[in-house]
């Protein structure tokens, strides 16, 4: 059974709700948000934008579902890049109380295979906090390959590594994002870590 579906309009009351019980534990990994974000009425004009996006195929914006079907957090493909490049990011959260279910593992599954057979990407990518050993071992499992040493050594290995498609591409950080910039945590962004996906070419 799938874990995931697209999120709809319907599901503001019940988003509101999770990201109230599960704020302070998603606070480590999120920006500052004010109270007006936990609201019904804010989640309804995000989910909006977010269909708005999903209409232009610049993003694919789920919910992640636990066994009995009710909304367990969330997972994203986001920037999803066309032309030469034919890439997105993948970000994700399960609620406090869902956690260690295994289903932040399965809906990262899900997507993945809904980036490289649905979608025909050609790069797949995720950053964590480098301190976010839950996420990372999450994005492993999936396959990701991790980066090497720190960060300025992934930036080095960037145009090198994400042209070759025959392999797993190396991450590539070139520059921090903007929820990186604005945090309740003082080491927030200070330093990420980039995982990266590829499709095998057959041979």
């Amino acid at each position: 059974m799938s874990v995931t579906r697209l999120v709809s309009l319907d599901d503001a009351d019940a988003l509101a709700s999770e990201y109230r019980a599960s704020r302070e534990f998603l606070a480590p990994w999120s920006p500052i948000r004010p109270d007006e974000y936990f609201t019904a009425q804010a989640q309804r004009v995000i989910v909006a934008k977010e269909l708005d996006a999903h209409a232009r195929e610049a993003m694919l914006p789920l919910v992640i579902l636990d066994g009995s079907g009710q909304l367990a957090g969330r997972i994203h493909l986001n920037g999803i890049t066309r032309g030469a490049f034919q890439s997105a990011s993948v970000g994700y959260w399960v609620s406090q109380a869902r956690n260690g279910r295994g289903l932040a593992s399965a809906a990262v599954a899900e997507v993945i295979e809904i980036a490289f057979k649905d979608l025909r990407l050609h790069r797949l990518q995720a950053e964590t906090l480098l301190y976010n050993v839950a996420s990372q071992r999450v994005l492993i499992r999936n396959g990701a390959i991790p980066p090497s040493g720190q960060f300025s050594s992934v930036v080095r290995r960037c145009v090198s590594s994400w042209m070759s498609t025959a392999t797993l591409a190396s991450a590539c950080a070139c520059s921090l994002p903007w929820w990186a910039q604005k945090s309740s945590s003082p080491e927030f962004g200070s330093r990420t870590r980039t995982y990266a996906w590829a499709p095998q070419r057959s041979h």
